[in-house]
């Protein structure tokens, strides 16, 4: 299983918003896309939200998909989908909003290996837009998926 990427820049994202990762997971939880959330340690610390995707909706080449989601509380965050395949063939994106030096603050990681990075705009950085914006992208991979079937 792909590992979540380690948070971009410990140093300089600051500690984790924990009143925002459960607001993001009150909305995943209620979403039809997702089958199941879980906080990274816990509940009380949480420093990741996961949310596990409804293999159902995929066609059966792809087993098991999922968002690993970080933010911090100084509104840096990083989102990232992996998709994992059959043929044991990950493919993956993601989202950052942080300081780095090889892009703008907000930039994209493409897939299908998240190793090309661009920039980003995005219509507004607030929590539920992020999050509307990424699962409008991911609803769009899913039928991309099944129309080439």
């Amino acid at each position: 299983m792909s590992q979540p990427p380690e948070d971009p820049a410990p140093h300089s994202t600051g500690p984790p918003d924990r009143q925002t990762l459960r607001l993001l997971e009150r909305y995943l939880s209620s979403d039809s896309l997702i089958a199941e959330t879980a906080f990274d340690p816990d509940s009380y610390e949480p420093r990741l939200l996961r949310g596990l995707l409804d293999a159902g909706r995929y066609p059966d080449t792809v087993t098991a998909a999922r968002l690993d989601i970080r933010w911090f509380t100084t509104g840096d965050f990083s989102v990232h989908y992996v998709e994992e395949h059959e043929d044991g063939i990950h493919w993956e994106c993601r989202w950052d909003w942080h300081p780095n030096a090889h892009n703008t603050r907000l930039h994209f990681h493409k897939p299908p290996s998240a190793t090309e990075i661009t920039d980003l705009e995005l219509p507004s950085l607030h929590p539920l837009e992020v999050y509307s914006t990424i699962l409008t992208a991911i609803e769009q991979r899913i039928e991309t998926l099944w129309s080439s079937q």
